[in-house]
């Protein structure tokens, strides 16, 4: 069936992570609504306007394929749905039909940036307070290297920190995905935490798309 407004839809964030990381699927289950995943499990993400889309999305994807529903998300501006399956091939057959359904190709989604980088070296025991007392994951310890990223569109910022830890032995601390920027918080040692950088913008600067 033909969508009357889909000329109108804005593609912001369209990705597949393949295989989730063990503090990244732990972290998510802590601020998932929906059905809970574990590591190992495949993902797609996607990020539209106007927000109110993601209930037909989620639904297209949920009648055609075997996924499960983890994150069904409305808020002021944009709208952000995350289906997940032990399956990779399950989880893009929910891409195909998503973008089929959509009259769009991945192209059509906005190209990443990374809006911010801050790499923080022998962090103050102060500073380590702050920020502990606003995290989910690990505990920042005092005179850890502490890294900061920050990219447009937010839903990006999942991919960027799966493919951090898949880098480096680095500790999640917060992952904030939702809203006009996504956010990322790591720690570790300054040489794991410049190689978790170096991976998470790679992966976000590697993505084609439409520039905004």
């Amino acid at each position: 069936m033909s969508n009357p407004g889909a000329s109108n839809i804005q593609l912001r964030a369209f990705f597949y992570i393949d295989r989730m990381q063990p503090q990244y699927a732990a972290y998510f289950g802590t601020t998932t609504s929906g059905d809970i995943p574990v590591a190992g499990m495949a993902q797609l993400y996607v990020e539209l306007a106007p927000g109110n889309e993601v209930f037909r999305i989620v639904d297209m994807a949920l009648k055609a394929t075997d996924v499960r529903p983890g994150v069904q998300i409305v808020e002021r501006e944009f709208g952000m749905l995350e289906v997940h399956s032990e399956s990779q091939e399950s989880v893009r057959e929910a891409g195909r039909v998503i973008l089929e359904r959509l009259g769009m190709k991945e192209e059509d989604r906005i190209r990443p940036k990374v809006a911010s980088v801050q790499l923080i070296t022998n962090v103050s025991p102060y500073q380590a307070q702050l920020i502990n007392r606003s995290r989910r994951g690990h505990m920042l310890v005092p005179g850890e290297a502490l890294y900061v990223l920050e990219v447009t569109p937010a839903a990006y910022i999942d991919l960027a920190a799966n493919e951090a830890e898949k880098s480096a032995d680095v500790r999640l601390i917060r992952l904030q995905d939702v809203g006009r920027f996504g956010r990322l918080f790591m720690a570790g040692t300054e040489s794991d935490v410049r190689a978790a950088q170096l991976a998470s913008i790679d992966a976000i600067e590697s993505l084609n798309g439409v520039d905004k």
